[in-house]
């Protein structure tokens, strides 16, 4: 996606609802990690493509992965952090659900990614994309991603009205 932004509307969407079995702040990062590639291919002017190697699902899985086991050893001092802004239930979550968070954050990424740009080989080695234009055009996949981000949105303004509510 040229913005890295509509990814979070996806990950706000899925990850929110879902917080009590995913490790949301490892969803969120999982979905943008990825574009950690372009971004570093446009700023050092590499001849490289945009979506090269970490667009694929080995390297996205790779990076799931490692983020998991990062993010679950950091967790100690981000709890009250998350807690606080209500990222994170008051149920402990195991090293599982911080795999499942990075791992299905990139995929999902790579998902989106996928469905746009001709240059990804997500099944790399093999040279196709065969998800290439599989949806209703690109212009389907933005909106997408921003209604789900305007969902997000929604859900999370309202868990932190509620939670001020029920502190009343």
């Amino acid at each position: 996606m040229p913005f890295t932004l509509l990814h979070l509307g996806p990950a706000l969407a899925i990850g929110l609802p879902a917080r009590k079995y995913m490790h949301v702040p490892t969803f969120i990062v999982a979905n943008v990690i990825l574009d950690i590639e372009p971004l570093l291919t446009l700023y050092f002017g590499l001849n490289y493509p945009l979506h090269g190697y970490l667009h694929t699902l080995l390297a996205a899985l790779a990076v799931g992965l490692v983020l998991g086991y990062l993010t679950f050893k950091l967790e100690r001092p981000m709890q009250p952090f998350y807690r606080k802004s209500k990222l994170e239930t008051n149920s402990p979550l195991k090293l599982k659900s911080f795999l499942c968070a990075g791992v299905f954050g990139t995929m999902l990424h790579l998902l989106f990614d996928a469905l746009l740009y001709g240059e990804m080989q997500p099944f790399f080695p093999l040279p196709v994309n065969p998800m290439l234009n599989l949806s209703s055009g690109s212009l389907g996949v933005y909106l997408l991603c921003f209604w789900f981000g305007i969902f997000g949105i929604c859900y999370y303004v309202a868990l932190l009205v509620y939670s001020v509510y029920k502190n009343r």
